[in-house]
């Protein structure tokens, strides 16, 4: 099988940004997708828009990434195209100070921001390696280019999920396995419902999954390795 050929692994697919982006493969592209997270009820809407929208083959699996056993039980159906790109997009924000975070709650922002993406990786990177190109997208954040003193086990948790990227960017060059860090700043999701933030001023999740649509269309001898996308007027109020 070959990378055209491959199918698209969306983690975090159930809602939000996971949802737009696989709702614009499918509009986009001829691609198989596959959908994971943990909301069987919502990954089949998911499905059945990605349907609607054009995808000619689309399978749903229900898993938590934070847990590396569910992970490794993972099975594709039989007959599917094996992922040749990965979308790791699967987070969670606490709006909280440090000095008010709960160690359990350091470890979630750590588990669903760093570990699932790790997981998910550690799981088909050796089937990616066989295919003659291949593709890892991890949806990093703004946070992990710099400290916030609102939300600081979130920004850690990004600055150890950029960190990882980088350095399994550095690790992969040899081989034929592109890997990119998307720097989102706010971007309009489920994690700004209880805000009155305005959703006009947020970034468009469509905007972002037409451009990793893009990415995963370049020529194999390029790779765009970090990119940083950001509302135009600036950081929106009141975070």
């Amino acid at each position: 099988m070959s990378y055209k050929e491959s199918s698209v692994l969306i983690t975090g697919a159930s809602q939000g940004i996971g949802r737009s982006i696989a709702i614009t493969f499918a509009a986009s592209t001829r691609r198989p997708l596959l959908l994971l997270a943990r909301n069987q009820k919502n990954l089949e809407e998911t499905k059945r828009l990605c349907e609607q929208t054009g995808a000619e083959r689309v399978e749903i699996l229900v898993c938590d990434a934070t847990r590396m056993e569910d992970v490794l039980n993972v099975i594709i159906p039989d007959g599917f195209p094996d992922p040749g790109i990965l979308i790791n997009n699967a987070g969670s924000y606490l709006y909280k100070s440090l000095s008010e975070t709960t160690d359990e709650e350091f470890r979630h922002q750590m588990e669903t921001n760093l570990f699932a993406a790790v997981h998910i990786v550690k799981r088909f990177l050796p089937s990616l390696r066989k295919l003659d190109r291949a593709l890892i997208i991890n949806i990093c954040s703004v946070g992990a280019l710099k400290g916030l003193s609102d939300s600081g086990a979130y920004s850690s948790s990004k600055h150890a999920l950029l960190g990882y990227t980088r350095s399994l960017r550095e690790e992969l060059k040899i081989t034929d396995i592109g890997v990119t860090a998307v720097n989102l700043g706010q971007t309009h999701s489920t994690s700004w419902e209880a805000s009155d933030m305005s959703p006009e001023r947020l970034i468009n999740p469509t905007d972002v999954a037409n451009l990793l649509v893009a990415i995963s269309e370049l020529s194999p001898r390029s790779v765009v390795e970090e990119i940083i996308i950001q509302p135009q007027h600036g950081k929106v109020p009141p975070m």
